[in-house]
């Protein structure tokens, strides 16, 4: 029987895009009320916002999630010293003058992190 995957919560994705979103539309309404668009110069756009974090237990030398926007199920090598211990797996939304492009997924063990990966552009 196949074990289940495990997901981040849709809630908190949500929550992280609408932030971002929220973030560039007063950002942008203030840059031209105060007529200094030359202050959105310096910003490129992208900024990457922390979703959630789930624990998950590290087998066969691997964490296995479902990532939202699309991307679904993703495995993640992590040294097999680290089997059996129990990980932290974060996700954070990338995102472009709000609009998603991509994830990243950290995992960490004890404080210490042992895996990062980009899904998308970050």
């Amino acid at each position: 029987m196949p074990q289940d995957v495990p997901s981040f919560s849709d809630a908190k994705v949500q929550e992280a895009l609408d932030s971002t979103k929220k973030f560039y539309q007063q950002h942008h309404a203030q840059a031209l009320q105060a007529k200094a668009p030359s202050t959105l110069a310096h910003d490129d756009g992208h900024l990457a916002t922390r979703a959630e974090c789930i624990t998950l237990t590290i087998s066969d030398g691997q964490v296995c999630v479902n990532l939202p926007l699309g991307i679904g199920k993703v495995c993640l090598p992590v040294p097999i010293s680290y089997n059996g211990q129990v990980a932290s797996v974060c996700l954070d939304i990338c995102t472009t003058m709000g609009f998603p492009t991509g994830v990243k997924v950290t995992v960490t063990v004890a404080g210490i992190q042992i895996v990062q990966k980009s899904f998308g552009k970050c």
